[in-house]
């Protein structure tokens, strides 16, 4: 299983606000400093972020984003159902698109099937507060990476 840019993108941003005393708003342009990629990327990630209800964007001169909900209630399994378009490990998985020949009576199906499954419930088991543990250890990896410091 390989999850996708946005997917990553996305778990970043929210290990990125969930580092941050929770009365502190970020940017966009903080975050993308902070992980060297692509401001465009991220403002497309933080808009899909607030519709699903897991960040708030204030906006106006002080304004900036930070999380909507406590880390705790933000699960991981559910932000990688979120921002996934498909689990189609293979093509038949995609009762659409599927042309495999051998469908009726392959049992891959059946096996990636449950391996996908274990993989979505060890995910269910982690909250964004189980990997930000140690907020000030990340803070200070994004200080040292910050254009101010370097």
């Amino acid at each position: 299983m390989r999850l996708t840019l946005y997917t990553d993108y996305s778990l970043r941003v929210l290990i990125f606000l969930a580092s941050k005393p929770t009365d502190e708003l970020s940017n966009i342009k903080e975050i993308a400093d902070a992980y060297s990629i692509s401001k465009n990327h991220l403002m497309k990630v933080t808009y899909e972020l607030g519709k699903a209800g897991l960040v708030e964007t204030i906006r106006g001169r002080n304004g900036g984003i930070k999380l909507a909900k406590e880390p705790e209630h933000i699960n991981i399994g559910e932000l990688v159902r979120i921002t996934e378009e498909d689990f189609h490990l293979v093509e038949c998985f995609d009762s659409e698109h599927n042309n495999c020949v051998i469908t009726p009576v392959c049992g891959l199906k059946h096996v990636l099937g449950k391996a996908l499954q274990a993989y979505l419930s060890v995910l269910d088991e982690y909250t964004l507060a189980d990997l930000v543990q140690n907020p000030m250890e990340y803070r200070m990896l994004f200080q040292a990476k910050s254009p101010e410091t370097t």
